[in-house]
């Protein structure tokens, strides 16, 4: 009999369908990429001339060069992340504040900047604050992801047990406390894979302040063609494919981390320390709170770290 019930094996003629819809997709897929390669090599991408700019070392490392704009993006993204991190964990706090004269006001900032466009929000900071281009851009990301960010940590503290926090309170730490030192650290723990993808988005938002006039990549690309083109020959299409492939080695990389980091946190933490400063070879409680183990001696069910019984100690 088969271990799951959730669907049944696919009889001979659904194999069959399933094979040909599997061609047909196969062969629309590959004409589709037929034709686009044709479009470039109508275009002239396929053209020497049109890559002869990327051998100028003036294009990559000049003053206004592609590793300017380049360092530019990735100095965005860092300040931004960092700030979206610390207010993401401010607005989580808050919003899970018991008093209502807090948590009510913080839960409408955040819907606001929720719902409100990145590229309105450069827009708005840049008018009325005249901060500049860059910073701009910088203060739109961080405001935006940082509510995404709180509203992620405040999801991962609520599906933590209720025994977490009442636990803490009652070894007499004081709410914030209990919610600094056992809620969040966990919340932290559990949504790490979210927020690391959230970044990453963050990162293809930097790309938004080629419309405010940030220095970025994309502004720094373009204003390079606009200058080789007046010495002859269209590189718009040549310039987007590499810094297609720039964004594309950047994103694909901190996604290869991500995804390490979603593997390696979704293992059973080993080996921490009692508090006597020995190691330990179980599981941390915080990790399998509600994972039942069964007393083979007393035919009983208890949770882990009770004692014989279900008497702790």
């Amino acid at each position: 009999m088969s271990g799951s019930v959730l669907f049944d094996a696919p009889g001979p003629n659904a194999i069959k369908r399933s094979r040909i819809l599997s061609i047909v997709f196969a062969v629309v897929a590959v004409a589709a990429l037929a034709l686009a390669a044709y479009q470039l090599w109508l275009g002239g991408a396929f053209y020497q001339d049109r890559w002869d700019i990327f051998q100028d070392p003036q294009l990559w490392f000049g003053a206004r060069g592609l590793m300017v704009g380049l360092g530019t993006t990735l100095s965005i993204a860092a300040i931004a992340a960092v700030g979206a991190m610390v207010l993401g964990i401010v607005f989580s706090i808050l919003r899970n504040a018991y008093t209502p004269w807090v948590r009510v006001p913080v839960t409408i900032v955040l819907e606001f900047f929720r719902g409100m466009p990145v590229l309105l929000m450069m827009l708005f900071i840049l008018i009325v604050f005249s901060t500049g281009a860059y910073w701009a851009v910088v203060w739109a990301l961080i405001v935006y992801n940082g509510a995404i960010i709180g509203e992620a940590l405040r999801a991962g503290m609520k599906s933590l047990p209720k025994g977490q926090r009442e636990s803490g309170l009652a070894i007499g730490l004081t709410p914030l406390r209990t919610t600094l030192e056992i809620e969040l650290p966990q919340a932290l723990r559990i949504m790490l894979p979210i927020i690391l993808a959230q970044l990453i988005v963050l990162l293809k938002d930097t790309s938004l302040g080629y419309i405010v006039g940030s220095p970025e990549i994309i502004r720094i690309g373009r204003q390079l063609v606009d200058f080789y083109d007046r010495q002859g020959g269209p590189y718009a299409l040549s310039m987007f494919f590499v810094m297609l492939a720039i964004f594309l080695a950047i994103n694909l990389s901190l996604s290869a981390i991500v995804r390490a980091l979603a593997k390696r946190m979704a293992r059973p933490r080993r080996g921490g320390r009692n508090l006597d400063g020995t190691a330990t070879q179980a599981i941390p409680l915080s990790t399998q709170a509600m994972r039942e183990v069964t007393d083979p001696q007393a035919d009983i069910t208890r949770l882990p770290g009770a004692g014989v019984g279900g008497q702790g100690g």
